[in-house]
């Protein structure tokens, strides 16, 4: 990694706001909320359309389309907002359409789809019925480089962020792959604004950056172009806003932040305060089995890969 390089990272990862957490929204009051109720499901074990081999991460077009990793299959499946198979693509390989290990998802404001490949260390972009654009990243610690590039989100201005997992920080990237910025650095850290082996990230409306914090047990939040670290929330246990191991990250219209584990979702204000949680392990409707990537639809439907189920539930 260059001098330039090292630089720039060290100095993102030491810019950290004096105050320590805030929070914009107000705690909620009154009765307590509702958990989103199981709406429908889709998908088997298998390998024909529609059937999935470890589905890893779902993203939503903003027409309301789903698109899912399909992982052990090395393919991306996309559906209607209620499961109709509408189309695939995707071979094992390492050219160009082809994935080696697919662990993460974004669709862009003008449809695009981008896909992150742990094996290959590298993004690839898409037209939304799978038509190649372009790709960018190879292994390694310098900037556009990546070490298990897994999670992603997209801006509302079209900038794709990624959780480079192994190098412990988030990177972001115009829609072409410029390089443009990121945060953390190429070790696992504890402090604020540090990471350890983060695995998703999603942009909201307003503008903020949520970082599922893996192996810290916690998320964190940043301005856009992540120079500010704002807040944090979260510790390790099972308990109403506690993680073991949160995996994915979304937001909603409305500022909610959804956060899944491997049995449950919680969700929480855009500054952490925890509203509700809901599943269990098992199979069973609205139970979990190593969920994994979530997103919420513009009209609010909130899907949810089941990866060991090998299927995706939504839940409205």
């Amino acid at each position: 990694m260059s001098k330039m390089g090292i630089r720039r990272w060290a100095a993102w990862g030491f810019i950290v706001a004096a105050t320590g957490t805030f929070c914009c929204e107000e705690t909620p009051t009154g009765a307590e909320p509702e958990a989103p109720r199981f709406a429908g499901k889709w998908g088997s074990s298998g390998t024909a359309n529609g059937q999935f081999d470890e589905p890893y991460d779902v993203a939503v077009a903003p027409n309301g389309n789903v698109y899912v990793a399909d992982r052990g299959n090395h393919r991306i499946q996309y559906f209607t907002a209620t499961g109709s198979f509408l189309g695939k693509w995707g071979t094992y390989g390492r050219g160009k359409g082809q994935f080696a290990d697919t662990l993460g998802l974004a669709a862009g404001p003008g449809g695009d789809v981008y896909v992150s490949d742990a094996a290959t260390s590298r993004v690839q972009r898409f037209t939304a019925t799978g038509g190649f654009v372009g790709a960018w990243g190879e292994y390694g610690i310098d900037e556009g480089e990546f070490k298990s590039p897994s999670g992603m989100g997209a801006s509302a201005d079209g900038n794709v962020y990624v959780a480079d997992t192994d190098n412990h920080r988030i990177q972001f990237f115009s829609s072409a792959g410029e390089f443009l910025g990121g945060r953390g650095f190429p070790n696992p850290g504890s402090d604020d604004g540090f990471f350890d082996s983060p695995s998703d990230v999603a942009v909201s409306g307003a503008g903020r950056v949520y970082v599922a914090d893996c192996y810290n047990h916690r998320v964190q939040y940043f301005s856009t172009d992540m120079r500010i670290y704002e807040g944090k929330w979260g510790a390790e246990g099972t308990g109403n806003g506690q993680f073991k191991y949160p995996r994915s990250v979304a937001t909603k219209r409305d500022g909610t932040v959804y956060v899944s584990e491997s049995y449950r979702v919680q969700s929480f204000t855009g500054g952490g305060v925890v509203k509700v949680g809901w599943g269990s392990q098992g199979s069973a409707d609205g139970e979990f089995n190593r969920a994994r990537g979530i997103a919420v639809a513009p009209n609010g439907t909130i899907y949810v890969a089941d990866s060991a189920n090998d299927r995706i539930q939504y839940f409205r």
